[in-house]
């Protein structure tokens, strides 16, 4: 079936390019969604919304460049009602007692529902005898954690992908970056956008959603694309949008040391939640290797300190070469290519960026404090993993809250509302400090953003 083309227009407006002086073609299009990402939330948010509106989705880099996709160790679920309380209680106690625990309840009791929908989407989680097989990570006080091999992330993402892809009421623009937004009377109108070829684009809609990710790209050490640089947060903050918790920040304990640039690849915490030993420079253990993230990685850098070392050793052998082969080949093939055979031989370890508990605030529904703005995934903060987040819980919050959004904006559509020329005028504004702006625009978010972390962390 052919997809439903979107409405759009062009015009042609006197402005500073990018790239240099002249004239920058301006397209406009109007969609009934805008959804700014395509990583897990994002693409689960775009299956939920009604097949009878038009969705449009854009991306900075490839549709498959998200960090969704470089999730290793899994999705928590609960197993039954025994299993509750001490989900919430291990959730509640990784985030140190600062979560929402009403979001916490939602993910927890939305969580074999969203399982059963990606088993239906064709994701293939791990079996033992013909069962769900479960594993246990990190701070975890059972296994409830289901997995495919030690590339879960991508099992999910890339099933959620061809589902969207399978919708004819979706369209999907890469490398297409968001440069602002435009509201008026704190309702989101949409956004003004620069596509590959550095013109601009304008996207009118009745309802967004920001998936942009985290804020791995502005640091030198981090598990994440470099191209997630927070850019959403600095434009909510431009527009009065409430933040929240944007200095909780999460260092994953483990990722492979190495003197090379570029993206740290982790070594997840469920190779430590099958065994894995940690060893310091003198082939002493120093701490529990199940500890939540930022106590783990406490401990961690203070043995580097100690040892006066860059890592610290990390022992995957005594898991033995067939559980490493069958649940963490891709690491084990990924660590051969570094000259390490993790089954033979002990790995340098070392703590790296890794995840964004804070974001821009949502309720229960993802909605932020804008009317008709909508923030799941990473870019979004709806109090579920407090002050530090507990291990394969970042999937299933995702999704839960990215359906949630999708059932609100459905549940509270209105056919009457026109936008379009409120739209035209808002993005003449907006354009206008665009063109001022351009040429330095993702350095100044970059610095917007880590300024208000700083800002955050000098007020506590």
């Amino acid at each position: 079936m052919k997809k439903p083309e979107v409405w759009h227009r062009k015009l042609w407006i006197k402005c500073w390019s990018w790239q240099s002086k002249g004239v920058v073609e301006m397209e406009i299009k109007k969609t009934d969604i805008l959804i700014v990402g395509t990583g897990a939330s994002g693409l689960f948010a775009a299956l939920h919304m009604p097949a009878d509106k038009q969705v449009l989705m854009i991306t900075k880099d490839t549709a498959e460049h998200s960090d969704s996709y470089l999730a290793q160790g899994g999705i928590c679920v609960l197993r039954d009602e025994n299993d509750y309380d001490s989900f919430m209680e291990d959730t509640l106690k990784a985030g140190h007692y600062e979560n929402r625990k009403e979001s916490v309840d939602i993910m927890i009791r939305s969580s074999r529902k969203i399982i059963n929908e990606l088993i239906d989407l064709g994701v293939d989680f791990a079996r033992k005898d013909g069962e769900l097989d479960y594993t246990r990570e990190g701070c975890h006080s059972k296994p409830r954690i289901l997995f495919h091999e030690d590339i879960t992330g991508q099992e999910i993402t890339s099933k959620l992908l061809q589902a969207v892809k399978r919708l004819s009421n979706v369209t999907i623009l890469e490398h297409v970056t968001m440069l602002d937004m435009m509201e008026k009377e704190n309702r989101c109108l949409g956004i003004a956008a620069r596509k590959e070829d550095g013109t601009h684009l304008g996207i009118c809609a009745k309802d967004t959603v920001f998936a942009s990710g985290g804020i791995g790209g502005l640091y030198t050490h981090s598990t994440n694309y470099p191209h997630l640089t927070g850019d959403a947060l600095a434009i909510a903050m431009r527009h009065g949008v409430e933040l929240e918790h944007v200095d909780y920040i999460q260092i994953h304990p483990t990722t492979l040391y190495s003197k090379k640039p570029g993206r740290r690849f982790l070594i997840s915490e469920s190779v430590r939640g099958e065994g894995a030993k940690l060893y310091n420079a003198k082939g002493e253990r120093f701490a529990s290797e199940v500890l939540p993230r930022d106590l783990m990685t406490a401990a961690i850098r203070k043995q580097m300190k100690e040892d006066n070392m860059p890592y610290v050793w990390l022992d995957m052998t005594c898991l033995g070469e067939k559980v490493i082969l069958t649940h963490f080949p891709h690491i084990y093939e990924h660590c051969l290519k570094e000259g390490y055979d993790v089954t033979k031989q002990w790995i340098p370890v070392v703590p790296a960026q890794h995840y964004f508990m804070g974001g821009i605030h949502v309720d229960s529904d993802s909605k932020t404090t804008m009317d008709h703005l909508y923030a799941v995934g990473e870019t979004s903060c709806n109090g579920v993993h407090g002050a530090n987040r507990l291990a394969s819980n970042s999937l299933l919050e995702s999704l839960v809250f990215a359906e949630r959004a999708a059932e609100s904006i459905s549940s509270s559509w209105d056919e009457n509302d026109e936008t379009e020329d409120v739209f035209k005028k808002a993005f003449e504004k907006t354009e206008a400090v665009i063109r001022i702006q351009e040429k330095n625009l993702e350095e100044i978010y970059k610095k917007e953003v880590l300024e208000e972390i700083e800002r955050e962390r000098m007020a506590k």
